[in-house]
């Protein structure tokens, strides 16, 4: 391995800004709680347990059923 490395030529990765956009979420207490435990349980951090669970929905189509009370 060398003592040095010349990194002048080197460019930015163009896609390294495009893996992964800060978001604002509101998330239920249960639901923090709930990835934070399996967190612990895991060594894996909860943000990352809930980007793998959301990604798996999305690329899955899985859908909510849901009932808005009239």
């Amino acid at each position: 391995m060398r003592k040095e490395y010349d990194f002048s030529n080197s460019i930015r990765n163009p896609y390294a800004k495009h893996l992964k956009k800060q978001v604002t979420l509101r998330l239920n207490t249960d639901a923090v709680t709930y990835f934070k435990a399996l967190a612990r349980e895991t060594g894996i951090p909860y943000q990352n347990l809930i980007n793998f669970y959301l990604t798996e929905c999305a690329h899955s189509g899985k859908k909510l059923a849901l009932k808005w009370a009239s």
